[in-house]
């Protein structure tokens, strides 16, 4: 297994890649990239953990909407955020992690 080291939001990563699948990779990177930098740059979100949760909500929701088959959007294409569903996710992940933080006390 080949090895790649990406960026994302200024971070590097160290990631296992299966031969031939660079591309796809490096694919997958710029889009979880673009996505959380756009969370990040519509300024409702700061720390880096919930961005990263709103990214994978984001992306796996996209991923659900999809015909079976269907090719996923190229990550320059991507529409910005809708204001309402992301004010519903980051409303929905900070009752999550509030329920979280008060089961480890």
């Amino acid at each position: 297994m080949k090895q790649l080291e990406v960026q994302i939001m200024g971070q590097s990563y160290l990631l296992g890649c299966p031969e031939g699948g660079e591309e796809r990779l490096r694919a997958a990177v710029a889009r979880v990239h673009d996505t959380m930098t756009r969370i990040r740059d519509a300024g409702k979100v700061r720390a880096r953990d919930r961005i990263a949760v709103l990214t994978a909500l984001n992306l796996a929701f996209d991923v659900s909407d999809r015909p079976a088959g269907a090719a996923a959007p190229a990550a320059s294409s991507a529409a910005g955020p809708d204001d309402a569903r992301w004010a519903d996710l980051v409303q929905r992940l900070d009752d999550a992690l509030q329920d979280d933080a008060g089961r480890a006390l």
